[in-house]
């Protein structure tokens, strides 16, 4: 069974083609300014040379054509025809409370995913479009989408309500959704198999360090708390995003700035977070680098994500009363040796105890903690194309 994976976001599409008998990937590409001058296809073959079409990339229909073609070129394809395409699986971002597991697309659910793009605008719409393109380009192949949201949906009322009037959330759904769900599942379920232990019999605290971020708490296989909320501005300090903050600074700024609504979403989604703070980069190697000359403010910036994310897995801990497995994961996650050091020491009360040469590893899967450290801990690349492939599998073939 051959399944395309689809990531469409609003001037972009990154894809992957799985042969789910062994779960490899045949090919993998990126389709790059959709709809702007100077759109570009680079396509990635299994075993075969990269290739880069540059193209009048109008819309995401004529984008997964593209792919399409690339994917069936007799010189840079891996399959005969489209026709060895068995299913599609769809990232999708947004779902509400709509939806707790991934779902065959149906006119009903293309529905739903547009009554949520509300909270969602700059990712729910393209999904639709590539939903769309690919009904357009393969008709009659079955779609599947898979939400960033669904995984969080275990969570308990308790940790996903806010202390609004109720009516908030009966009229308009204000609730902590969480995201990254796709990356906590994987990497979740994969720690539990290398540690030979069943997943609904630990207590896992995963951590998805990127430009975006996000901590979850996974209890017996299941989320019960994750740090990002109603939107992904909510949480740790982010590349770009501010995280929490007292909401009355919203109003404050406004006035103080004379600020329209568009203008403050703009300063807490792009203009603050490390980069905000540091005034450097929202990029944590520019950073690092910045901070190692003796930038002060660019080290405040790096103290302040460790700090946010030593706190959210002392609270974690506590709300599952233990861990069992603490995992990095995501660009920074599974890159920065000395950021996940930093962050294991502030929770060696835990039984937390980091290897040094084990943690020196980038990009691979490892435990990096000592022999017989009581809380285990690793670096686990996520793989969140996968987690998508086997869920479209998983319903395709009922």
């Amino acid at each position: 069974m051959k399944v395309l994976v689809v990531n469409c976001g609003s001037s972009s599409i990154k894809y992957q083609l799985f042969e789910m008998n062994d779960e490899s990937v045949l090919a993998k590409g990126l389709v790059e300014r959709i709809g702007l001058e100077g759109s570009v296809l680079t396509h990635e073959p299994t075993g075969k040379s990269k290739t880069v079409i540059n193209a009048d990339i109008k819309n995401h229909t004529i984008g997964i054509g593209l792919v399409l073609e690339a994917l069936v070129d007799a010189n840079h394809g891996v399959i005969a025809s489209m026709s060895e395409i068995d299913a599609i699986g769809h990232r999708g971002v947004h779902a509400g409370e709509k939806f707790s597991d991934s779902v065959l697309v149906t006119p009903s659910v293309i529905s739903a995913i547009e009554e949520c793009s509300e909270m969602a605008p700059l990712h729910n719409p393209p999904n639709i479009s590539g939903i769309n393109a690919c009904s357009e380009l393969m008709p009659g192949v079955p779609q599947v989408a898979v939400f960033d949201t669904a995984f969080h949906q275990t969570m308990p009322k308790k940790a996903y309500m806010y202390a609004l009037p109720y009516e908030a959330y009966e009229k308009y759904g204000i609730r902590r959704y969480g995201f990254h769900g796709t990356s906590h599942k994987y990497v979740s379920e994969r720690v539990a198999e290398i540690m030979g232990r069943d997943a609904n019999n630990l207590k896992i605290i995963t951590c998805h360090l990127g430009n975006g971020s996000s901590v979850a708490a996974i209890e017996n296989g299941k989320c019960i708390d994750t740090s990002m909320g109603f939107t992904p501005l909510e949480g740790l300090v982010m590349g770009t995003r501010c995280g929490n903050i007292d909401p009355a600074i919203i109003p404050f700024l406004m006035k103080k700035e004379n600020m329209t609504m568009e203008q403050i979403d703009t300063y807490i989604n792009k203009k603050s977070g490390v980069l905000g703070i540091s005034g450097v980069s929202s990029d944590f190697r520019d950073i690092e680098k910045a901070a190692a000359g003796g930038n002060e403010r660019a080290q405040l910036a790096l103290d302040m994500f460790i700090y946010e994310v030593v706190k959210y897995i002392g609270s974690y801990a506590a709300a599952m009363n233990g861990v069992d497995a603490i995992v990095f994961t995501a660009g920074v996650g599974e890159n920065a040796i000395g950021m996940r050091e930093d962050i294991t020491s502030g929770v060696e009360y835990l039984g937390t105890k980091i290897d040094k040469e084990k943690n020196n590893v980038r990009g691979k899967e490892r435990e990096i903690s000592v022999d017989g450290s009581k809380v285990k801990v690793f670096v686990i690349p996520t793989n969140e194309e996968l987690v998508i492939a086997r869920d479209t599998k998983k319903i395709c073939i009922k």
